[in-house]
């Protein structure tokens, strides 16, 4: 169950809610939010919960079986937006398209980025600095330097930045200059770095893992929720499978899944979800129809000497195409009725 607490409640009334919990074989789990503080209670035994629901400095309380229970959308019906600030937010009615480069490559390549964004009216933009590639003798990166530099230009033109974090000593070092934390596929299930993002007030995108389930998505997500981190994105990017004609299978099924499950925005990363350019633009679009919160799209000025993920990255001219056709689905779909 889900005890969701009064707002300034004291220690005793927390005490007396818990030996209540202890009464009935339950475990008392206290989470603490940027938002609220909550009690889980993990237990077998059938009860009443309106007998815990009427203690003093009960503000609301519902009963969710499932391991995943904060990000569950059984008790909280109502969609997590996430606030970036300056009238950017993502999910409950609020679409975003968040776009860039793979890699962050120079200083050159973040001004042209940024003025793109620009007159696109994109207010998000996406590139690494730390970089997991499947060969060590791959472009990895340009680290916290380049972040540094990544910063700067955003600041300045008012463009919020999503970048991968991989290792928990990085966290430290990169909090000041970015706006979302994105959590790669490869570490997805790198509880160590989920409960570090969990102890911050910073947004975090989690993407799924390489063969990971729904399930196993919502548990990662439920790691950094239970570590006092409210501001999580579920983020679809394909799945490896036995197919072999594109980069992964983007799962289409999973977007109004995961809405149907949680409470979460759910972000479409046809980039890496298909892997071939001519394809993302199609697929975007499919997520979008399924319900999709964004887009997280991979850009580049000529995506043909791109450091990594060419072949799959958008042209300027061909992304502003795509942009235009991605709102006007938006537009589109909420035109749609539903059965």
């Amino acid at each position: 169950m889900i005890i969701k607490l009064k707002k300034n409640i004291n220690q005793e009334l927390i005490n007396n809610i818990t030996e209540k919990l202890d009464n009935i074989a339950y475990k008392s789990n206290i989470v603490s939010t940027q938002y609220a503080d909550y009690i889980i209670g993990v237990g077998k035994n059938e009860i009443d919960i309106r007998s815990i629901g009427v203690l003093e400095g009960v503000d609301d309380i519902h009963r969710v079986t499932s391991s995943a229970k904060l990000v569950s959308r059984k008790w909280k019906t109502q969609e997590t937006i996430i606030d970036l600030g300056d009238d950017v937010k993502i999910g409950g009615g609020h679409f975003q398209i968040m776009a860039g480069p793979c890699s962050i490559e120079s200083e050159e390549q973040i001004e042209t980025t940024v003025q793109h964004l620009l007159d696109n009216n994109i207010k998000i933009m996406r590139g690494g600095v730390y970089k997991p590639r499947s060969s060590p003798y791959a472009f990895r990166g340009l680290g916290l330097e380049g972040l540094k530099i990544f910063y700067k230009h955003c600041n300045a033109k008012g463009i919020k930045i999503i970048t991968e974090v991989m290792m928990t000593d990085q966290i430290d070092g990169m909090y000041d200059y970015i706006d979302i934390f994105q959590v790669g596929a490869r570490n997805s299930q790198n509880f160590n770095l989920l409960d570090a993002l969990g102890k911050l007030d910073k947004p975090v995108m989690l993407k799924r893992a390489l063969s990971g389930t729904i399930d196993e998505l919502l548990a990662s997500a439920e790691y950094i929720f239970s570590n006092g981190n409210e501001d999580i994105m579920l983020c679809e990017r394909g799945i490896r499978t036995y197919e072999t004609a594109y980069r992964n299978t983007f799962d289409i099924n999973s977007i109004p899944l995961l809405k149907k499950k949680s409470h979460l925005p759910v972000i479409i990363d046809a980039s890496h979800g298909v892997g071939i350019r001519e394809f993302v633009e199609p697929v975007s679009l499919a997520g979008v129809i399924a319900g999709g919160d964004a887009v997280i799209t991979e850009v580049h000025q000529t995506p043909q000497i791109a450091f990594s993920d060419g072949a799959q990255t958008l042209s300027h001219k061909e992304a502003k195409i795509y942009y235009e056709n991605i709102r006007k689905t938006v537009e589109f779909r909420k035109g749609l009725k539903r059965f």
